[in-house]
């Protein structure tokens, strides 16, 4: 397994004590410049912290009122109605994720009995294929609820962040230093998951984990949460608050963009801790083609000053849909339990950079 060790010895701590707003209105306009302007912040950002919130989008309130209100619906349903749709059941990882499902990577845990287990309940939507030829362990037909309202519902606000992600991958390919067509043509049917993520209401909570440090999968995300709770790991250790900002969004760089980057853009350690009031977050994970080969554009980091190791071939190329399903293999339940049996094959990877590893060691 390849190890982050040295990318992270040879780069400076990051210090930061804020999370920086990016307004993007710039990717849309026909000036290269300004479109070049918005890609320098979004270098700066993803370099220093990992994370930054978008303003000047173009997803509509309707859009997130009309996900956030179809969210409360479907969670108030008994608990017997909701596992009508357990993603156990699904073709393409959907449908709902009951509390405890998923098992989060803990430094030192030999067994799943000493792996923190999230509090949440959520329902995964995965790029809905009705083209079976193109079919991969993590791309088929989505698994929706008996519920016409919802499927229209979640199914919009899902185009509208598929379009805003191809508008940011545009602004990351000018921050890479390359052309702005450089992922057009691995965004044809890429396997970006929507989660519907709600935390129930706890009048007895003190300071709990919602979700266990860890980095993203994919090349970015794109996070629209009702409530605080989230906070980042700076370079010092510090957890770092990322309050809800009305209007925006909030963007972290993942394990793919990191690879492609060659560390020079950093997957940060996050988490979300546990709040009292009821709160619903909605990620979209966004990512390239199932087949596409991730693999670095950019050099290796210069060496700090009297540093001895070398900084070649920090990353390996891997294959973008290996990497997303072997991460998700390690994460849930009910693919921990087919693997066990021989029902499926966890892939080679020849990665180990997921859940923010060496952060949590700090």
């Amino acid at each position: 397994m390849q190890s982050r060790t040295n990318p992270h010895k040879q780069t400076p701590l990051r210090r930061f004590s804020s999370i920086p707003v990016i307004d993007i209105s710039g990717l849309y306009s026909a000036v290269p410049a300004e479109r070049q302007a918005v890609a320098d912040n979004i270098h700066d950002a993803a370099r220093d912290v990992g994370f930054f919130y978008v303003c000047g989008h173009r997803i509509p309130g309707t859009a997130t009122d009309d996900l956030v209100a179809s969210a409360k619906q479907y969670f108030a349903q008994p608990y017997e109605q909701k596992m009508q749709n357990y993603i156990g059941l699904s073709q393409n990882h959907s449908g709902y994720v009951p509390e405890g499902e998923e098992v989060f990577y803990s430094p030192g845990s030999s067994s799943d009995v000493n792996k923190p287990r999230d509090h949440k309940e959520a329902y995964d939507v995965n790029y809905d294929l009705s083209d079976l030829r193109y079919r991969r362990p993590m791309l088929g037909p989505t698994l929706w609820p008996d519920d016409a309202d919802f499927k229209a519902k979640v199914s919009c606000y899902y185009g509208h962040g598929t379009e805003l992600a191809k508008v940011l991958f545009r602004g990351f390919a000018l921050a890479l230093g390359q052309e702005e067509t450089f992922f057009d043509g691995k965004l044809i049917r890429p396997p970006n998951q929507l989660r519907l993520i709600h935390y129930p209401y706890d009048p007895g909570v003190q300071d709990t984990q919602g979700i266990g440090a860890h980095t993203d999968y994919e090349c970015f995300t794109l996070l629209l949460p009702t409530a605080d709770g989230l906070e980042v790991l700076n370079g010092e250790g510090r957890w770092i608050d990322a309050p809800v900002i009305p209007g925006c969004f909030v963007v972290n760089i993942g394990d793919m963009m990191e690879i492609l980057s060659n560390g020079h853009f950093r997957a940060t350690t996050h988490r979300v801790r546990k709040v009292r009031e009821e709160r619903y977050s909605f990620p979209l994970f966004c990512t390239c083609d199932y087949d596409t080969v991730i693999e670095p554009v950019l050099g290796a980091i210069e060496p700090a000053i009297g540093a001895i190791e070398s900084t070649d071939k920090h990353y390996a190329p891997v294959k973008c849909g290996d990497h997303l399903y072997a991460q998700t293999i390690d994460t849930f339940a009910y693919l921990q339990k087919r693997l066990n049996s021989g029902k499926i094959e966890r892939p080679e990877t020849h990665l180990d950079i997921g859940f923010g590893r060496e952060e949590q060691a700090l």
